[in-house]
């Protein structure tokens, strides 16, 4: 993978800190996603998060904006890059989905083996059958799209459609253009559950999120100033969230025209551009709130706490019940953050950080460097 046809003088991986505050609050919003869903709403909160799970599609967007970020103007062998990428995502995807295997176990679920299989094969998104696709520990449905984007990344730095901003500008208006179109395109299709794999799940259609990372990771690295700031991002974001709650509840999620894959495939520029306004303040040395110590701590333990958090929510739902009322509710969710996210932190500390820099040194390395050292996830 060679992509020194334009150096960038720009400040790294470890030098983009408010997106890893970012990456927190993401997960955040799919953790409340879940908790809105499946243990009982609460006034307000659970509105604003009820299609939560885009969160997820802010995930692929930080993805593809960090790997850009992180190798445009680097010579790094395509093995290398791909081997960093699997000691980053699988052992703590291996690790949660033999933790969910268990918790299935053990309040009674019964278990794929094809859908466990698949999750640790990264390829459960492919398949249009909910046992492949919630097999094993049900959040790893993402890891499966991530792994195709890590594998067509390498492409994607060299062809000529992101080599100028032109072309990044035309690029970005085509992926935006293919998502809606694709989201119109969902009322061909009759069947609810092929229809929610083909928007939602399948990888190439959630490519394209990833495509527009990249795309807007090359042009900030290469001295684009995004045209709205942070503040107004941010504002952005919050009144998509707003403007779907009239609409779920005027739009069954069953229907091909409901907020449900709207707030996913739609929701990919605004994303976009909060994550640009995010890394231009980084670079311009300007204060976010999004790159304190604990943000920073919170935003390395999210991809750990997306992994983990559902199967905290699935086996406490059976030792403590279904809450009735909504001080049980507001009370479980807190049970269920405060759990979750220490398991979290855990996990972080004593597997996957501990596992990513054992093999990446076990791995191969780019010739004339050194020790490869541990690189932030891009994904959830």
């Amino acid at each position: 993978m060679d992509t020194s046809r334009r150096p960038a003088a720009a400040p790294g991986r470890d030098r983009l800190p408010s997106l890893t505050g970012l990456r927190f609050w993401a997960a955040l919003v799919v953790v409340l996603y879940h908790l809105s869903r499946q243990s009982g709403r609460l006034p307000g909160v659970s509105d604003l998060v009820w299609y939560g799970r885009s969160g997820v599609t802010f995930f692929f967007v930080l993805s593809g904006f960090v790997l850009a970020w992180s190798y445009d103007g680097k010579r790094v062998p395509a093995k290398v890059f791909l081997w960093r990428r699997f000691a980053r995502i699988w052992p703590m995807l291996a690790v949660s989905v033999a933790a969910s295997v268990a918790a299935y176990l053990a309040i009674g679920t019964e278990v794929s083996r094809k859908g466990v299989v698949a999750a640790l094969l990264v390829v459960n998104a492919w398949i249009p059958d909910k046992q492949f696709m919630m097999g094993g520990n049900p959040a790893a449905w993402s890891l499966s799209d991530e792994a195709f984007f890590y594998a067509l990344f390498p492409l994607l730095l060299v062809v000529p459609f992101l080599r100028t901003a032109r072309r990044r500008l035309w690029t970005a208006v085509v992926v935006c253009a293919a998502s809606a179109a694709l989201w119109l395109g969902g009322a061909l299709i009759s069947d609810l559950l092929v229809r929610r794999w083909f928007l939602d799940y399948f990888p190439p259609v959630r490519m394209l999120q990833f495509v527009l990372g990249v795309a807007a990771g090359l042009a900030v690295k290469r001295g684009w100033r995004p045209p709205v700031g942070l503040p107004a991002a941010v504002a952005l974001v919050l009144a998509w969230q707003v403007a779907l709650v009239p609409w779920s509840r005027a739009v069954p999620d069953s229907a091909w025209y409901s907020a449900y894959s709207a707030s996913q495939l739609l929701s990919a520029p605004l994303f976009a551009a909060l994550v640009a306004a995010a890394a231009y303040s980084d670079v311009r040395r300007r204060t976010t709130g999004l790159a304190g110590p604990w943000m920073i701590r919170l935003g390395n333990w999210s991809f750990a706490w997306y992994l983990i958090h559902e199967i905290v929510l699935r086996v406490l739902l059976v030792a403590v019940g279904h809450p009735r009322t909504q001080t049980a509710t507001a009370a479980f969710w807190a049970l269920v953050l405060a759990v979750s996210l220490a398991l979290a932190g855990l996990a972080y500390h004593w597997v996957e950080h501990p596992l990513e820099r054992v093999l990446r040194r076990a791995g191969p390395r780019t010739p004339g460097t050194g020790p490869a050292r541990p690189e932030p996830a891009a994904s959830v």
